[in-house]
């Protein structure tokens, strides 16, 4: 299982929101590269970034820290955040982003994910915000009718292989994954998951290994010292480790 750990940006600082809420905002660093360069340290191959303000308003602000993260460490960075259009696809993409992740405009515009994925291929993913078993999007302002399960087929149908799934009441609380969802994901579609959400200790994350999961995303663990990147990592891929 690969470990992703998150840096979220709002204003080129580093932040966590508390069950996707931003008015329930903690900043923790102003120097994204710093903390991108302590996980690469500790043997990270990945890191998850969200663009907080694009999620919010749709308009990029944190281009040149995005960039930075590219140009000045060997991680393979993923990036989500308001990407709604083909060119901001484009300029990701352009900008040495190895995968961009889709959220609304997924959503918005499901018929343009064949030809993405057959003009990227591996280079398109796409995240699920849920809430109550249903889809949210605009930056998990707004919930939809469509549920999880019914999303997924569409984007398998579509030719996507990777998803982000994000449980929105799970997300910052510390209390752990919601493993239920997680194994109706692995049961009832071929998608790779990236678990993403209420990761918050070595046993969520040995759990989610054993499990098969693809993916874990870890934000405001790492933040707050309950678990390391290193530590993380060893879980993953050790089935002896100790927690």
């Amino acid at each position: 299982m690969i470990i992703f750990p998150a840096i979220d940006l709002m204003n080129g600082q580093v932040v966590r929101l508390k069950q996707g809420d931003f008015n329930r905002k903690t900043t923790y660093d102003n120097n994204p590269l710093k903390i991108a360069k302590s996980y690469e340290n500790s043997g990270a191959t990945w890191l998850h970034v969200i663009d907080l303000d694009g999620a919010k308003t749709g308009e990029q602000q944190n281009d040149d820290v995005i960039k930075t993260l590219c140009e000045n460490t060997s991680l393979n960075i993923q990036v989500g955040g308001g990407i709604r259009s083909v060119k901001r696809i484009e300029t990701l993409l352009n900008m040495g982003v190895a995968r961009v992740i889709l959220g609304t405009f997924a959503i918005k515009e499901v018929d343009v994910l064949s030809s993405l994925t057959k003009q990227y291929p591996n280079q398109i993913i796409v995240s699920i915000d849920a809430k109550d078993g249903y889809v949210t999007y605009h930056g998990w302002q707004e919930t939809s009718a469509l549920t999880t399960i019914d999303f997924c087929q569409q984007l398998t149908d579509a030719g996507i292989k990777t998803i982000v799934y994000t449980d929105i009441a799970k997300d910052g609380m510390m209390a752990g994954p919601n493993f239920d969802d997680y194994q109706r994901l692995s049961n009832e579609t071929d998608l790779n998951v990236i678990a993403s959400g209420g990761v918050s200790s070595y046993g969520d994350i040995k759990q989610l290994a054993k499990m098969d999961i693809y993916g874990a995303i870890i934000g405001k663990a790492l933040y707050t010292n309950t678990v390391t990147v290193k530590e993380a990592i060893r879980c993953s891929q050790d089935e002896s480790y100790l927690v």
